[in-house]
């Protein structure tokens, strides 16, 4: 594994992910999908592995040492997670199912507290799903008003009109990067300009905590959301990251164990933070295998990680546009510096579902479909587009490889 202050060597660093040095019939994986999830290190099926076989016990409740220990491990992952992302405190650190129930307890804990009928919510044209549709459920059940700020034409948000737009705004929320177009957008000065009309900035920051150093306390936001199985750790548990403050004052999303400190027959109290919002048995192992990953990321080195998808973007641009000029359109920003490894496109007027089925055939693992961002898909003019999307493990050969799928696809239409 590389380190800290090294440049990433993608060639050592794939020999840790069991998928992508494998074959299937005979053929090489090719993984391109990371922006859906990424492939996990040995380090982190090992760690799951050795808590399921010799440490596994509830946390929490329980005064004998195997699960106190079990507790201290699932305590120091949430340690881990707040140091990844320069929380002030580990308090700030919710562990959720994924990220969109993350935003779900955001939308419904502090949107049923604070929002009312007309109050404004703005989110961005380049939204996934997951940070739409609860604000527009509030919307049916409350009222609110929901504005939307455009793209431009290279693929950035439009900011020219966003005072206008946030003008007596209660809430800002958008994406980090989006995961269609591949676009990093400035998140400081977006929560900034949030913070400037009173309104709360709220991150989805899913697409870029993998790929890029993160500091929350930097960025001037209120809530972040990410992942955990797009950063090389598993599924099933997900990071809300919030204001101590913010946390404090909103009410539980769910009801019952872990989550109290009183229960009484005219009612209860909650636990201190983050129990408060941690209701029910956890995901004990799959937070194990979140502090494993957020250990391997670290040990990288994140501005290496970062340095490494620049130049992956810029060889993947350069390499498509030269060998397919017209015949690929790509969806993002030109400049690998304004954007992450991830890449849309259309193909010589072939089917996105079709493309994926025939890349596929050469084990090219790529996504065809919206992207759960129909908004977004209208707005470029396409129903459905493939995604081909890079990480720390893949390396030219890889773009390469993907490159000689595509020419190759069209010889079967």
């Amino acid at each position: 594994m590389a380190g800290a202050n090294t440049n990433l060597d993608a060639e050592k660093i794939r020999r840790d992910f069991p998928v992508v040095t494998s074959s299937i019939n005979g053929k090489p994986v090719v993984y391109l999908d990371s922006a859906n999830t990424s492939q996990k290190p040995e380090v982190v099926i090992d760690a799951m592995t050795a808590f399921m076989r010799e440490g596994y016990a509830p946390i929490n409740r329980s005064a004998y040492s195997l699960a106190a220990e079990a507790t201290e491990r699932y305590e120091a992952a949430r340690t881990k997670v707040a140091k990844f992302i320069n929380a002030k405190s580990s308090r700030e650190i919710v562990f959720t199912k994924n990220a969109t129930e993350a935003l779900n307890l955001i939308a419904y804990s502090w949107g049923r507290t604070n929002l009312k009928r007309g109050d404004v919510v703005v989110l961005t044209h380049m939204e996934h799903h997951a940070n739409i549709v609860p604000w527009q459920m509030l919307q049916q059940e409350i009222g609110i008003e929901l504005r939307w700020v455009p793209l431009t034409a290279d693929f950035q948000l439009d900011l020219s009109s966003l005072a206008s737009l946030l003008a007596g705004a209660k809430v800002f929320s958008f994406t980090s990067m989006s995961n269609v177009l591949g676009t990093i957008n400035p998140v400081e000065k977006l929560c900034a300009a949030a913070h400037a009309v009173g309104a709360l900035a709220i991150v989805d920051a899913c697409q870029s905590v993998p790929h890029t150093p993160t500091n929350v306390q930097a960025w001037g936001a209120d809530f972040t959301m990410f992942s955990s199985h797009k950063m090389c750790g598993p599924s099933g548990v997900g990071v809300l990251w919030g204001r101590e403050e913010l946390l404090e004052a909103i009410p539980p999303f769910l009801g019952g164990g872990n989550m109290i400190s009183e229960v009484r027959l005219d009612g209860f109290k909650c636990a201190e933070l983050p129990a408060k919002f941690e209701a029910g048995t956890p995901p004990i192992t799959e937070v194990v295998g979140l502090g494993a990953a957020v250990d391997y990321l670290s040990g990288i080195g994140m501005a290496n990680v970062r340095r490494h998808e620049v130049e992956m973007s810029s060889y993947v641009l350069e390499n498509l546009t030269s060998r397919f000029g017209d015949e690929i359109t790509i969806h993002g920003p030109r400049n690998p510096e304004l954007r992450g490894a991830t890449f849309s496109f259309a193909f010589r007027g072939i089917h996105p579902h079709d493309l994926s089925q025939i890349l596929d055939q050469t084990n090219v693992c790529v996504r065809a479909g919206h992207h759960c961002a129909k908004p977004l898909m209208k707005i470029i003019g396409a129903n459905a587009t493939t995604r081909a999307s890079f990480y720390l493990y893949n390396t030219k050969a890889d773009a390469d490889a993907l490159a000689n799928a595509l020419d190759s696809a069209s010889d079967i239409f």
